[in-house]
């Protein structure tokens, strides 16, 4: 019975802003994995870094984690549970995300419940694709686990405004590189007016609280700051 037992991976990707402490309870979180990975983030995108993940994990199944995440013990159990269930169609799961911003949970917002792709079966994963927003290409079914992990954005907004700095310009590149229309003041409006929908409408933002409706007003922001990179681009261009 003990040499069929299945074997998880836990990788743990850091880099940039990470906090050495919350660093250290997303290892002791993960401590009755099998395996850890730890994969630092420095040039490259989120999936470069997973993918480098990928390549050095050994175990059944592939557990990711970022630094400023944690794993609960109801969804360590969970996990187990995943591995050893009847459904071999099933091999990646989608975990749920209590998310922590300025030292407040967020229950709307579009934060809760947040779903990550993070738990595989390892032959079944075959990349990570995307330089802003990563995804995961399988084969197979994924289910959806309940018990949910736990995620720390531990930044001050000094910190997330230099976030948007650098992934805005890449975020930008992108609608470049895709010929997007050129911009003008309706297009401005428009993605302003949608963020603000999605944020405060659609999401709520306003039901988590000053912090709610401050996160929104941030939000609003780096979209309009990826557009404006995109504008002065093709002002270059001309």
């Amino acid at each position: 019975m003990v040499e069929n037992k299945k074997k998880i991976s836990a990788v743990i990707i850091y880099g940039g802003y990470y906090n050495e402490k919350l660093l250290e309870v997303a290892k002791k979180s993960v401590s009755w994995c099998d395996e850890l990975v730890l994969v630092v983030g420095e040039k490259g995108s989120f999936s470069d870094w997973r993918n480098e993940g990928l390549k050095k994990a050994k175990c059944d199944w592939i557990l990711y984690l970022d630094s400023d995440e944690e794993i609960t013990p109801a969804l360590h159990a969970e996990l187990w549970s995943a591995v050893n269930s009847q459904q071999p169609k099933v091999s990646a799961y989608a975990i749920p995300r209590r998310n922590f911003i300025l030292n407040k949970e967020f229950k709307y917002s579009g934060q809760y419940p947040d779903y990550q792709k993070r738990f595989f079966k390892r032959i079944s994963l075959k990349k990570w694709v995307g330089d802003v927003h990563e995804e995961p290409i399988y084969k197979g079914e994924i289910g959806h686990l309940k018990n949910p992990m736990i995620h720390h954005k531990n930044m001050t907004l000094s910190e997330m405004i230099d976030k948007t700095n650098k992934w805005s310009e890449i975020e930008a590149k992108l609608m470049f590189d895709a010929n997007h229309p050129p911009m003008n003041g309706f297009r401005f409006f428009s993605a302003g007016f949608r963020e603000f929908w999605k944020r405060f409408i659609a999401e709520k933002a306003f039901l988590d609280g000053k912090m709610g409706i401050i996160y929104g007003i941030y939000q609003i922001y780096s979209k309009l700051i990826s557009y404006s990179k995109l504008w002065e681009m093709q002002l270059k261009e001309k």
